[in-house]
């Protein structure tokens, strides 16, 4: 088939037009402020690191990067309006393993695909989760635990940030892996699930080494290991639950930024950029180890493959031991 000379022309040109328009906005970008959505309310990690990030990235983009915390559901209200956003990206969002990777495998009416909806940008951070017990729990290690927890089924109580959370994953998957079975005790966050577990209301929790650690140090709890394949340089002294008894556990916390699915290329290129060389900052670095959380970075695929992966890992475990969320 023969093309028509001045067509054929016609459409090349528009088509370079189309790529010119597109280079010129990205090499433009950023030209007024980035809002950061954090889905949970102020104060907690995701807000902190969000918070220690984002004058960082204004320096290093020229332009103000706003915080707006919008808490609900587990992450899910900030995470859905940021898919639902101008996909320019002036609006970016702080994903989570619970917004990217546990939501979309326990709640049936989910406001948004984490896959189809948002173009991952850059890891931030991680951090194991520390598997912590009553200070007169008698098991010093995480064999004589899962020893404990054998002889006297469903006698030990855990407890965790609620129904479909990442800690009552957590449990679950360290009871399905270990041959354990205990009993879940939801809490409305960590605070009270941390008072009761001091008090001996509770037997064990797995939780954040921002919260948990300051405790452990004061003997007010009990570590049994870090829920991860390898040491952490933030508690290199602490042994992993995968090195005392149960191979292959792996349950790290990790934050990502996010921008709405259709963002050009170019922008997540210049974010990523920034966010790599802001994460390779020695005050960052700092900033990071005193909540416990190791910097991220990489390119955007390093961030898709960790949500992938964790996405099949949980929903395999829902599956296994039946957890769902009634909204």
């Amino acid at each position: 088939m023969i093309r028509h000379p001045v067509r054929a022309f016609a459409a090349a040109v528009r088509v370079a037009a189309l790529l010119l328009a597109t280079a010129t906005a990205a090499s433009a970008f950023p030209e007024r402020p980035i809002k950061i959505v954090v889905p949970f309310t102020p104060g907690g990690a995701v807000d902190v690191v969000a918070r220690i990030l984002a004058p960082k990235l204004g320096d290093l983009l020229g332009q103000p990067v706003i915080i707006e915390n919008r808490g609900g559901a587990g992450g899910m209200v900030g995470a859905a309006a940021v898919a639902k956003s101008p996909a320019d990206g002036y609006t970016l969002l702080v994903g989570t393993v619970s917004t990217h990777g546990t939501n979309v495998t326990v709640y049936a009416n989910l406001e948004y695909n984490p896959v189809r909806d948002f173009a991952p940008i850059v890891l931030v951070s991680q951090s194991p989760l520390m598997m912590v017990t009553r200070a007169n729990l008698p098991a010093h290690s995480v064999g004589e635990f899962i020893a404990l927890a054998q002889r006297e089924p469903r006698k030990l109580s855990y407890g965790s940030y609620g129904i479909g959370s990442i800690n009552q994953f957590a449990a679950e998957l360290f009871n399905m892996m270990a041959k354990t079975e205990t009993n879940h005790v939801p809490y409305r966050g960590s605070a009270p699930a941390m008072t009761d577990l001091i008090s001996g209301q509770i037997d064990y929790m797995f939780d954040g080494v921002a919260t948990s650690s300051p405790q452990v140090r004061a003997g007010a709890i009990r570590l049994l290991g870090l829920a991860s394949l390898s040491r952490t340089p933030v508690m290199p002294e602490a042994p992993t639950i995968a090195e005392s008894g149960v191979p292959g556990y792996d349950v790290p916390v990790w934050f990502g930024l996010f921008a709405p699915a259709g963002t050009d290329q170019p922008i997540v290129d210049a974010i990523n950029k920034a966010t790599n060389t802001a994460l390779a900052m020695a005050d960052v670095k700092e900033a990071f180890a005193k909540l416990g959380f190791e910097p991220g970075g990489g390119s955007a695929d390093v961030l898709a493959g960790k949500m992938q992966a964790e996405i099949e890992k949980w929903r395999v475990l829902v599956r296994e031991r039946h957890i769902s969320v009634t909204p």
